[in-house]
């Protein structure tokens, strides 16, 4: 069998496991963070699958490049794998502003933004809002699951934000300094497409649940939001191949804000949650063991 490397144990490695193992495909755990890893061996130290003590030291591919760039380049080097989607996709769909202005570039609809570079003047926060109506939208540059994304429904609001996105930015570690500010869609619907090979193959519509929706706006899932699989449109999985083919990433999560008269990409995830099958397009298995196989196949 093809063995697969996974760097999550969350949702994704448990649900992926048995149907790749029906197509031929080993899937297990490989520990990318939190442990110590041989830089000078001929290979990284052996690491335990997810539910047992077996120990996996070689791998034919990864699903996909580790979060953590960093530890990522040690344990590509050490393992010497082909991962589906690697370091230049997952850099490339984690840069928000990168990719709003490259869809943006291909006249691919996305939310009215603008990037701010840190440091810069209170006064080029207001010149760059000037042409945005209250509320905005305030998100850090590369972070994930929706963390440190704001509302500011007036200028001092946004400005109070911004005081706190200084203190971080002042820090001399702190590699990205930058921070986007996006026009609020209110009552939107809010897709996440996910495309193998610029095919669609299905998506979730995600909601607050009635007990958590009072007064919330935010949609994601690690924030307590339900997925549920949805027969996505023709303008919805157009919209989500378009992007996928522009960024060239074989494998993305795309995500969609929908109201009635727009349909705009709002972010890309390069290393998507894959939800449970029945959400997705039949076939959706075949097209992802097929991917991982011909990632494998094409090693350089």
């Amino acid at each position: 069998m093809l063995r697969l490397a996974v760097t999550t144990t969350a949702e994704t490695f448990h649900r992926l496991r048995e149907p790749l193992a029906d197509r031929g495909i080993a899937a297990a755990h490989l520990q990318a963070k939190e442990r110590a890893i041989p830089l000078t061996d001929d290979a990284v130290a052996a690491t335990p699958a997810a539910d047992d003590d077996t120990a996996v030291t070689e791998f034919d591919v990864g699903l996909v490049y580790p979060g953590r760039l960093m530890e990522g380049a040690a344990i590509t080097a050490g393992l010497d794998i082909p991962w589906v989607n690697g370091r230049e996709a997952v850099l490339t769909s984690r840069n928000k502003s990168g990719v709003l202005a490259a869809l943006d570039a291909a006249d691919i609809p996305v939310p009215h933004s603008v990037m701010l570079s840190n440091p810069v003047a209170e006064s080029a926060v207001v010149d760059a809002v000037a042409e945005l109506s209250f509320p905005v939208v305030v998100k850090p540059n590369s972070a994930t699951r929706g963390v440190g994304v704001a509302k500011a429904s007036d200028i001092d609001s946004l400005l109070g934000v911004v005081d706190y996105l200084d203190l971080i930015h002042d820090f001399r570690a702190t590699g990205d300094k930058s921070y986007l500010i996006q026009e609020y869609l209110p009552d939107a619907r809010d897709y996440r497409a996910m495309v193998i090979d610029g095919d669609c193959v299905g998506g979730v519509q995600r909601r607050l649940p009635d007990d958590l929706a009072e007064g919330r706006w935010k949609h994601n899932v690690h924030r307590g939001a339900e997925a549920t699989g949805v027969d996505l449109p023709d303008a919805h999985r157009q919209r989500a191949e378009r992007a996928a083919a522009t960024l060239d990433i074989p494998y993305l999560g795309v995500d969609l804000l929908a109201t009635d008269e727009r349909l705009v990409v709002n972010e890309t995830n390069a290393r998507p949650t894959i939800d449970t099958a029945d959400k997705y397009d039949d076939g959706f298995y075949d097209r992802l063991a097929e991917r991982i196989r011909e990632t494998a196949e094409n090693r350089s």
